[in-house]
């Protein structure tokens, strides 16, 4: 771990990369590993004989969500199985491209904001915030009998918090606008314009079938006054330098 004491302002987010690779991020790793984990055991991956085809399959999928997703309508029963439901869901995929694009973002941006909050907080945030974000959600669709899965929420948190402490560290990017070309940017401006696309894909979702953008929404905007609230101006690093390892894909 880093000696906070002794890193100055002049630190720069290259720095504290190379740290927190050379110390290993164990937290960012291990969610990593867990998801994968779960993920490959899954009826959702179609390894596993046992789960059927076809038919089967698809009712061991379905009821797999209703055991461990969020139901936004049996949210408010107070069942003990309900309230757990916005833990369970952090740890759960419905797809492939939906596990690896996750992952990726936890991974790019993970590492420095696990080093920079210390191991047990940035586990604890990463839960918390990920369990208030599917809350949110599930609030503002209180009659939603849609499944919700994922750990969108928690790693719009850890962007949140990584927008707040490295506003200047630069992230390697691909846009579709720009033919995909991997160009390299401040992180602040990768952040708000990820920040804002979700934000209008919020305002015209609907609670049915699809990316929960609002919970998107809701962890960055939790997971950004986390930080403010927490660690105030003096945890922010100044200095522009190459910060991230990996692309992300807004």
């Amino acid at each position: 771990m880093i000696d906070w004491r002794q890193v100055g302002r002049r630190a720069t987010a290259g720095r504290l990369r190379e740290t927190a690779t050379a110390s290993g991020a164990p937290v960012t790793y291990g969610l990593i590993a867990l998801c994968v984990v779960i993920f490959l055991v899954s009826p959702l991956s179609g390894f596993h004989a046992a789960y059927g085809t076809e038919d089967a399959l698809l009712a061991a999928q379905a009821g797999y969500f209703e055991r461990w997703g969020v139901i936004p309508a049996e949210l408010w029963d107070g069942s003990a199985h309900a309230l757990i439901t916005p833990f369970t869901a952090l740890f759960v995929h419905g797809s492939w491209l939906h596990l690896l694009g996750n992952l990726l973002f936890l991974y790019v941006f993970g590492a420095m904001a696990e080093e920079r909050m210390g191991r047990v907080r940035f586990a604890l945030f990463y839960v918390g915030c990920g369990y208030v974000a599917l809350v949110c959600y599930a609030a503002a669709h209180a009659d939603s009998g849609q499944t919700l899965v994922g750990a969108s929420g928690a790693i719009s948190a850890v962007l949140g918090a990584f927008l707040y402490l490295f506003p200047r560290a630069r992230v390697t990017s691909l846009f579709p606008f720009l033919f995909f070309l991997p160009l390299r940017f401040p992180a602040w401006i990768v952040l708000v314009f990820w920040f804002g696309l979700q934000w209008a894909a919020a305002q015209g979702a609907d609670a049915g079938p699809g990316v929960a953008y609002l919970a998107h929404v809701a962890g960055f905007a939790v997971g950004f006054l986390y930080a403010w609230g927490r660690y105030g101006r003096r945890a922010r690093v100044k200095v522009p330098a190459t910060a991230t390892e990996g692309d992300s894909q807004p």
